[in-house]
């Protein structure tokens, strides 16, 4: 077996565990844990220090998969996915599937259909959304890199992956819009 699916194997494992990773994602170094584990949120934003009820991002391996966690999605979604030249996060109404701590007050729900060949692989084994939230103490600044993640975070961790810690590749973060009136998409931040 190689290190690559090592690696994934371990994450999946932790997060079979309702632990919280560190994980390499498609934007920068996120915090992660089964989006269907409330106990495992729980965790994760006291690791984070933040407040309930400010939601994470869940990613997903594919669009039955985000229709899983998403109560209502426009109609043009699958067309939208194929044509993405960019991480692009979704806020939707969220469905039942999804732990109730990363569902927003006005019961929205962010959802990424995530093309890193890494979290794809964890989150397909792992059969679940997989929570995306930046690596940092809530109201620091996210960690572009691996080295700029808070030793406070490293050791709260269960788990942290051994992959892509030396890329100090610097990735925007993702697009983000919102199912708005009339079940038009609206541009929350390009």
């Amino acid at each position: 077996m190689n290190r690559f699916q090592q690696e994934v194997d371990a994450a999946v494992d932790a997060l079979l565990l309702q632990q919280v990773i560190l994980y390499p994602t498609d934007t920068v170094w996120g915090l992660g844990c089964d989006a269907e584990a409330p106990p495992a949120v729980k965790q994760l934003y006291k690791l984070k220090n933040r407040p309930e009820g400010q939601p994470s991002i869940v990613l997903v391996a594919d669009l039955a998969m985000l229709r899983r966690y998403a109560a209502q999605a426009p109609d043009e979604l699958e067309e939208l996915l194929e044509n993405e030249t960019r991480p692009t996060t979704y806020i939707l109404p969220a469905s039942r599937a999804i732990a109730p701590g990363l569902v927003a007050p006005d019961g929205t729900v962010g959802l990424r259909v995530v093309k890193d060949e890494f979290c794809f692989k964890v989150v397909r084994r792992l059969g679940h959304g997989l929570v995306s939230t930046s690596a940092n103490k809530a109201g620091e600044p996210a960690p572009g890199v691996y080295t700029e993640i808070d030793a406070a975070i490293l050791r709260g961790a269960d788990h942290v992956v051994n992959w892509r810690q030396e890329d100090a590749t610097r990735v925007a973060p993702s697009r983000v819009v919102r199912l708005g009136e009339g079940g038009k998409l609206e541009v929350v931040r390009e």
